[in-house]
């Protein structure tokens, strides 16, 4: 460890950040020639900022995405549903929704693009903070971001021709968040993490709606608790689709067990 890294990892491992040393070294790296902006980076996550927040990005699926104040920090375990997403035919018209700062879909979309192909991606979050990250992660990629409450804003033009529709949509219980760890309490935004008594409200309205929008043959990808699979695929299939449930096969891979992506498919008509 450098003479330079010393006292950042002390200031963090006293702060309680259980990778106090690989933090100090980002922070440093995001400021290595200015002394008060770097003091301005650690005080800031000694005081309990994600440390994502602190930085301006978040890795997740091999690439660095823009976030910031007030924007869901997508989790790794969410890599899940990029995987299955990337395991289904390829889709020519792909739809995310809860988009947050776009890392998911943009991954996807990456995804399929190193595979020979290139579909439309259109995304949406009900979130200002969220729409401006996702516009600055995705408009490079020819992306179109809207702002508004799930469907409400998408172009009505994709009515029944998208192939693939994500949602990361908030699932943990209203009663669960005052026990989330206080990064995510006090630094995410609520509508990110609420999803009502049991976790499925925001679902519920997406499942529901989602015949109408997908195309024949199309599937809607989402992730939930190992808790509310059971709720999840009655749901989905209450509404005409067929659900498979895919899990992390890695059982020492990183919050293995707090996500499991659920895909409901349009059967084709």
């Amino acid at each position: 460890m450098g003479p330079d890294l010393e006292p950042l990892v002390a200031r963090l491992r006293a702060a309680g950040c259980v990778f106090a040393e690989d933090e100090a070294a980002l922070l440093l790296e995001a400021a290595p020639d200015d002394a008060a902006e770097l003091e301005g980076l650690v005080a800031r996550r000694a005081g309990g900022e994600p440390l994502e927040h602190v930085l301006g990005w978040v890795e997740f699926a091999g690439r660095r995405w823009s976030v910031g104040p007030g924007v869901f920090v997508p989790r790794r375990r969410t890599e899940l549903m990029v995987a299955a997403a990337l395991a289904l035919p390829a889709p020519a018209t792909v739809l995310d929704l809860c988009c947050g700062c776009g890392a998911v879909g943009g991954a996807v979309l990456l995804g399929l693009r190193a595979a020979g192909t290139d579909p439309v991606l259109h995304a949406s979050d009900v979130e200002p903070a969220a729409v401006v990250h996702a516009r600055r992660n995705l408009a490079p990629l020819g992306a179109a971001v809207h702002e508004g409450d799930l469907l409400s804003v998408v172009p009505s033009v994709l009515r029944g021709r998208v192939d693939l529709l994500l949602c990361n949509a908030p699932y943990v219980p209203t009663d669960a968040i005052a026990t989330m760890p206080p990064e995510a309490r006090d630094h995410e935004p609520a509508v990110a993490l609420d999803g009502g008594a049991d976790g499925l409200d925001v679902l519920r309205r997406v499942v529901a709606a989602a015949p109408g929008w997908l195309a024949p043959g199309g599937s809607l990808l989402f992730e939930v608790g190992t808790d509310q699979v059971p709720g999840a695929t009655t749901l989905v299939e209450a509404h005409g689709l067929r659900a498979a449930v895919v899990t992390d096969e890695d059982p020492d891979a990183e919050d293995a067990t707090g996500g499991t992506a659920v895909v409901a498919t349009l059967d084709a008509r």
